[in-house]
Protein backbone atom coordinates (compact mmCIF):
# COMPACT_ATOMS: atom_id res chain seq x y z
CA UNK A 1 0.00 0.00 0.00
CA UNK A 2 1.24 3.60 -1.01
CA UNK A 3 0.25 6.04 1.41
CA UNK A 4 0.88 9.58 0.69
CA UNK A 5 0.45 12.36 2.99
CA UNK A 6 -0.38 15.82 1.90
CA UNK A 7 2.43 18.92 2.91
CA UNK A 8 -0.60 20.34 5.30
CA UNK A 9 -0.81 16.51 7.33
CA UNK A 10 3.03 16.10 7.14
CA UNK A 11 3.48 19.98 8.94
CA UNK A 12 0.82 19.14 11.49
CA UNK A 13 2.89 16.10 12.12
CA UNK A 14 5.37 17.73 12.50
CA UNK A 15 4.57 20.72 14.98
CA UNK A 16 2.80 18.06 17.06
CA UNK A 17 6.04 16.30 17.05
CA UNK A 18 8.00 19.24 18.20
CA UNK A 19 5.39 20.53 21.13
CA UNK A 20 6.45 17.08 22.52
CA UNK A 21 9.66 16.97 22.12
CA UNK A 22 10.03 20.61 23.87
CA UNK A 23 7.58 19.44 26.73
CA UNK A 24 10.44 16.56 27.23
CA UNK A 25 13.36 18.57 26.93
CA UNK A 26 11.59 21.14 29.14
CA UNK A 27 11.30 18.47 31.96
CA UNK A 28 14.75 17.04 31.87
CA UNK A 29 15.84 20.42 32.06
CA UNK A 30 13.99 21.44 34.71
CA UNK A 31 14.80 17.92 36.28
CA UNK A 32 18.64 18.62 35.52
CA UNK A 33 21.16 18.46 38.65
CA UNK A 34 24.12 19.37 36.97
CA UNK A 35 24.88 22.72 35.24
CA UNK A 36 26.88 21.72 32.54
CA UNK A 37 24.45 19.33 31.56
CA UNK A 38 21.83 21.35 31.85
CA UNK A 39 22.83 24.30 29.90
CA UNK A 40 23.61 21.98 26.84
CA UNK A 41 19.72 20.65 27.49
CA UNK A 42 18.58 25.09 27.50
CA UNK A 43 20.42 25.21 24.00
CA UNK A 44 18.78 21.86 22.81
CA UNK A 45 15.84 23.20 23.97
CA UNK A 46 16.12 26.33 22.56
CA UNK A 47 16.98 24.84 19.05
CA UNK A 48 13.70 22.78 19.77
CA UNK A 49 11.67 25.93 20.23
CA UNK A 50 12.81 27.58 17.09
CA UNK A 51 12.02 24.30 14.66
CA UNK A 52 8.56 24.40 16.13
CA UNK A 53 8.18 28.31 15.42
CA UNK A 54 9.66 27.95 12.29
CA UNK A 55 7.04 25.19 11.51
CA UNK A 56 4.28 27.45 12.95
CA UNK A 57 4.85 30.36 11.07
CA UNK A 58 4.77 28.24 7.37
CA UNK A 59 1.50 26.59 8.57
CA UNK A 60 0.42 30.35 9.24
CA UNK A 61 1.69 31.34 5.97
CA UNK A 62 0.14 28.67 4.11
CA UNK A 63 -2.91 29.15 5.60
CA UNK A 64 -3.01 26.00 7.76
CA UNK A 65 -3.12 27.28 11.36
CA UNK A 66 -4.96 29.93 11.88
CA UNK A 67 -4.53 32.98 14.85
CA UNK A 68 -7.46 35.05 15.79
CA UNK A 69 -7.32 38.41 17.35
CA UNK A 70 -8.44 38.63 20.77
CA UNK A 71 -10.53 41.17 21.78
CA UNK A 72 -10.42 43.95 24.33
CA UNK A 73 -12.57 42.17 26.73
CA UNK A 74 -10.55 38.60 25.98
CA UNK A 75 -7.46 40.02 26.80
CA UNK A 76 -9.16 41.60 30.18
CA UNK A 77 -10.85 38.75 31.28
CA UNK A 78 -7.29 36.84 30.73
CA UNK A 79 -5.39 39.18 32.56
CA UNK A 80 -8.25 39.46 35.32
CA UNK A 81 -7.90 35.33 35.68
CA UNK A 82 -4.02 35.64 35.76
CA UNK A 83 -3.96 38.64 38.01
CA UNK A 84 -6.55 36.51 40.43
CA UNK A 85 -4.33 33.23 40.68
CA UNK A 86 -0.83 35.11 41.06
CA UNK A 87 -2.85 36.54 44.08
CA UNK A 88 -3.37 33.46 45.63
CA UNK A 89 0.35 32.08 45.60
Amino acid sequence: MNASFTDKEILEDMLSSQKAITGVYNSFTNECAHQCVRTDLLNILQDEHNIQANIFTEMQKRGWYAVTDADAGQITQARDKFQTMAATL
